[in-house]
């Protein structure tokens, strides 16, 4: 684990972002235990998280459709909360950075970090953005 004082920017810079942080196994299931839509963020120090992936999440929120909520866990440093956002990727091996849309607490859509390493923010947001409008438009909306 990093010292806590080398996180602190990269994790406030999600939660300015409105990216509600969860530390905990309990806080991760209350959040996924909501209905509708929710945004799992896994954060991470690595470089393609700052340069990219943090990046890309912050301008996909400014999309007219955003998930219901969304959360952040830091892998690496809040252990037992990333293991167990990881635990609804149903099967897909753990990543991050990672984004993840899950409807009702079931996984709908995973962006894996060989996605986010090889493509730069903006491809990033678009594919957010594309996302969100296909899996976030509440169900009344979408008939």
């Amino acid at each position: 684990m990093y010292p806590e004082i080398m996180v602190i920017p990269m994790r406030e810079e999600l939660v300015r972002a409105g990216i509600s942080e969860t530390r905990t196994a309990e806080e991760v299931d209350a959040a996924l235990a909501k209905p509708g839509t929710t945004m799992l963020v896994v954060n991470s120090i690595c470089g393609c998280a700052a340069g990219k992936m943090r990046p890309g999440v912050r301008l996909a929120l400014q999309n007219p459709v955003t998930p219901d909520q969304s959360i952040t866990v830091f892998a690496g440093q809040d252990r037992e909360a990333t293991e167990r956002a990881r635990s609804y990727f149903d099967g897909n091996p753990p990543t991050s950075p990672a984004v993840a849309i899950l409807r009702d607490g079931k996984l709908v859509y995973l962006m894996q970090r060989f996605i986010i390493e090889n493509n730069p923010p903006q491809a990033i947001a678009q594919e957010l953005a594309r996302a969100f409008n296909e899996l976030c438009v509440p169900a009344s909306a979408a008939q």
